[in-house]
C-alpha cells in the first residue's frame, strides 16, 4: 500500500497505521488483510497496540490455543506440576531454536 495513505509496511511484513490516521485508512487496511493475507497493526506513539488478522489466522489461533491447553492438562495429569515447569523451559528453548532456523 502507498505510504501517502498513512499505511506503512514494517520490516516483518505487517501493515501499520497510526491511530491518528486509522479512520481514513480503515477500509484499505481491512481489504489488505482480507485479500492480501497480510496482518496489520494499529500503532500509538510508534508502538503496536492492536492487530487485525485474516479470519483464517484467528480461527487457527483459537484452535491452537485449545490444543495447547489440552496438552498442558494432559502433562499436569500425567507428570505433575513440577515437570511442567521444566517442560516450559525446554519448549521455550526449542521454540527459540526454530525461530533462528527460519
Amino acid at each position: 500500500m502507498a505510504a501517502d495513505q498513512g499505511i506503512q509496511i514494517a520490516d516483518d511484513g505487517v501493515a501499520e497505521v497510526s491511530m491518528t490516521s486509522a479512520r481514513a485508512n480503515l477500509t484499505a487496511l481491512v481489504r489488505d488483510v482480507r485479500y492480501g493475507g497480510r496482518s496489520a497493526a494499529f500503532t500509538e506513539r510508534g508502538a503496536r497496540s492492536a492487530y487485525v488478522v485474516p479470519a483464517e489466522f484467528y480461527e487457527q489461533a483459537l484452535e491452537d490455543r485449545l490444543t495447547a491447553e489440552a496438552i498442558w492438562r494432559l502433562i499436569d495429569d500425567t507428570f505433575g506440576e513440577q515437570n511442567r515447569e521444566q517442560l516450559k523451559v525446554d519448549l521455550a528453548r526449542y521454540r527459540d531454536q526454530m525461530r533462528h532456523e527460519t
